[in-house]
């Protein structure tokens, strides 16, 4: 028998230049292994556009968040990839960047500038450990979705109980309301049907009062189902304070993603008026899974 390889152990890698730092969190939980995964490169400044594509696909979380240097009143700069492509905003990344750099910095605000603008984060402590995070989104418009019947076809019901609007704020987030919450747990969409229809998010949704139901599908964007989506959240409370289910100023909760065994709990409100949307807002937990190096100092 050959003896073992020990050019792979820890020995070998010091000083072999593992620059490709990160985290993994895990976002809208307060518990490890569940929530949505994330991974989180926290000096990434001098990463190419090349290699931090490179890098999503091998994380292969439906986000990683590259961390930059701040170009405007920021705290830092962040650029999020999924598998496939760069996006100008998610929620799950934006939050749970702010998680490692609120402890790194030992800061309870982060601003951090996104493709729409900058985003404050505010950081909750519990034991001097940030257990609770809230970030003012940025106010999306919304329309009506034109391809409404080619999608309830594709997911597979007759019918919304709301109009079927789009609400863009980074993926292309569209709505539709079923019956129940048992409805939306077992919808089994046609992922071609609905990857036909561009790439679009869907959100399955159902509930009462200040409790919610969704489920999200993204199949065009290499997302089959998200556990969680942050940057839904935010205009799933417009959608319902707009339409008269809730009130503004109302406190949602939201559950996500039990069905792929990632259950996931967001919280959102949309303050102001139909006539006027002054504020969005969305919070959840986050905990730092696991950190690690990718040996990839040859490839920026």
């Amino acid at each position: 028998m050959s003896k073992p390889r020990t050019d792979t152990g820890p020995e070998a890698w010091a000083g072999a230049g593992t620059g490709a730092q990160y985290f993994v969190v895990d976002v809208f939980t307060d518990a490890p292994l569940e929530g949505n995964q994330l991974g989180v490169f926290p000096d990434a400044g001098d990463y190419s556009d090349e290699l931090m594509q490179r890098l999503a696909r091998e994380m292969n979380f439906s986000e990683t968040v590259f961390v930059l240097p701040a170009e405007g009143d920021g705290d830092a700069r962040v650029r999020i990839f999924t598998p496939r492509d760069e996006l100008p905003f998610a929620g799950h990344p934006v939050l749970g960047c702010a998680f490692v750099l609120g402890e790194a910095f030992g800061r309870d605000t982060v601003r951090l500038e996104t493709g729409l603008g900058v985003i404050p984060i505010a950081l909750e402590r519990t034991a001097g450990r940030i257990t609770f995070g809230r970030m003012q989104q940025a106010i999306p418009d919304w329309r009506p979705y034109e391809r409404e019947q080619e999608l309830l076809t594709a997911l597979g019901v007759e019918r919304s109980g709301l109009p079927v609007e789009a609400y863009p704020n980074g993926p292309f987030h569209v709505y539709v309301e079923l019956e129940s919450e048992e409805a939306v747990a077992s919808l089994r969409p046609d992922f071609a049907a609905v990857a036909e229809l561009g790439e679009i998010a869907v959100n399955c949704f159902a509930g009462a009062g200040r409790r919610w139901k969704t489920r999200m599908f993204a199949p065009a964007g290499g997302v089959f189902e998200d556990p969680a989506t942050g940057s839904a959240a935010g205009p799933l409370a417009i959608h319902l304070a707009r339409h008269g289910r809730i009130a503004f100023g109302e406190q949602i909760e939201i559950r996500q993603g039990s069905e792929i065994g990632r259950p996931s709990v967001l919280y959102a409100r949309a303050d102001g008026s139909c006539e006027r949307v002054e504020r969005v807002e969305v919070g959840g937990s986050a905990v730092v899974v696991a950190r690690g190096a990718f040996r990839v100092a040859d490839a920026r």
